[in-house]
């Protein structure tokens, strides 16, 4: 089921419910940058995921080498990459497959925290940064609780201190993403062991940062608060009042992801004053925080349609805030936006490179081949 399937079932009171404006000292926004960390700098980066899906490998693999797409990830413009991932990938059992061995002999034999190891030195190599992302707990679908029947909270924490622990000499990974995505029942600030975002953040975090002090720790917004329905992960206004507590705060970065009308057709779409109302919207959701991160937004269309609007208007607010993003995504196969790449795993799409070349960040000082 793709994101735009699913948000169609949720009802429409909740998708268009009123909108409470978190108070705040200060409306500046500003990237994130790793204060206690190796590297600074604006993230701009795509999403290149793969190692969240049955096939346990970053997409594409099939058509093309790995470091040639690398290579053409680093020549378009960008510096980062946002690199999803399940928990499923570290079980033995978990074999890298969907790959061209003739196009990538390097990476025969080799298992999936192995391939994750070499697409990590490759970046490196290229100047890259790396978030990680736990996107899934299994291969088999998002969850919208950090924890489910197959993945407990205790794993979900283990198998982050792992990589803190594997990645701590590598410079080029900066940070975890903890959980993409918490929506359904996932809380924030109501103190509910079982479903509050905030605190499992806050546990998950300080117990990588025991374990690798220099990681950013990124943390996404939930999809409702206060009677408020936004995007899966998005909506960040709980943190105005319950800012997630971490043992080094300056590692915090919170994250939104945001995307366009023909994902879900959002209320704000349609309002007689859209497109000029989105920044109105934006602030409210998640930009009035001053260490913020779009971790995922894209789209099919770049035009003149509202799809098009949307997301120019998006990428203009991002540039003029300079708020860092990862941008969904580097594959062509995204059901709902398509990818960076057309559908012959090669060829650009030159008209989204366009949008994007208009706000692409310097290489980060510090990241470098370990």
């Amino acid at each position: 089921m793709t994101r735009r399937t699913f948000l169609r079932l949720v009802a429409a009171a909740t998708a268009g419910a009123a909108c409470g404006t978190p108070q705040v000292a200060s409306p500046h926004v500003a990237s994130p940058r790793a204060a206690g960390g190796g590297w600074r700098g604006v993230l701009t980066g795509v999403n290149w995921f793969g190692f969240e899906t049955s096939v346990f490998a970053p997409h594409g693999l099939w058509a093309r080498g790995w470091q040639d797409m690398l290579d053409q990830i680093a020549h378009a413009g960008f510096n980062s990459i946002r690199l999803p991932f399940c928990n499923q990938l570290f079980d033995p059992q978990s074999t890298p497959t969907a790959i061209d061995y003739n196009r990538n002999p390097d990476l025969e034999g080799i298992g999936g925290l192995q391939l994750m190891d070499r697409v990590i030195e490759g970046a490196a190599a290229r100047g890259l940064a790396v978030l990680l992302d736990r996107h899934r707990p299994t291969a088999d679908a998002q969850s919208e609780l950090w924890y489910t029947d197959r993945v407990s909270e205790q794993r979900w924490i283990d198998d982050w201190v792992l990589l803190a622990r594997r990645y701590r000499s590598q410079p080029a990974v900066i940070g975890a993403d903890l959980h993409n995505e918490p929506h359904g029942p996932a809380t924030w600030g109501d103190g509910n062991p079982q479903t509050d975002w905030r605190l499992a953040a806050e546990r998950a975090g300080n117990a990588i940062l025991a374990a690798n002090p220099a990681w950013l720790i990124v943390v996404q917004g939930v999809e409702r608060y206060a009677g408020d329905a936004y995007w899966w992960g998005g909506n960040l206004a709980g943190a105005a009042t319950a800012p997630v507590r971490l043992s080094r705060p300056e590692q915090l970065v919170y994250s939104a992801h945001d995307y366009g009308p023909e994902v879900y057709p959002q209320p704000w779409f349609t309002a007689p004053d859209f497109p000029h109302n989105l920044e109105d919207v934006w602030r409210r959701h998640w930009a009035y925080l001053p260490r913020v991160l779009v971790g995922e937004f894209g789209g099919r269309s770049v035009g003149s349609d509202p799809e098009g609007v949307w997301q120019r208007s998006l990428l203009q607010f991002l540039k003029a805030n300079r708020i860092g993003y990862a941008y969904w995504s580097w594959n062509p196969d995204s059901g709902d936006t398509g990818g960076l790449l057309k559908d012959d795993w090669q060829t650009l799409d030159q008209a989204k490179l366009d949008l994007l070349a208009a706000y692409q960040a310097p290489k980060l000082e510090g990241v470098h081949a370990g």
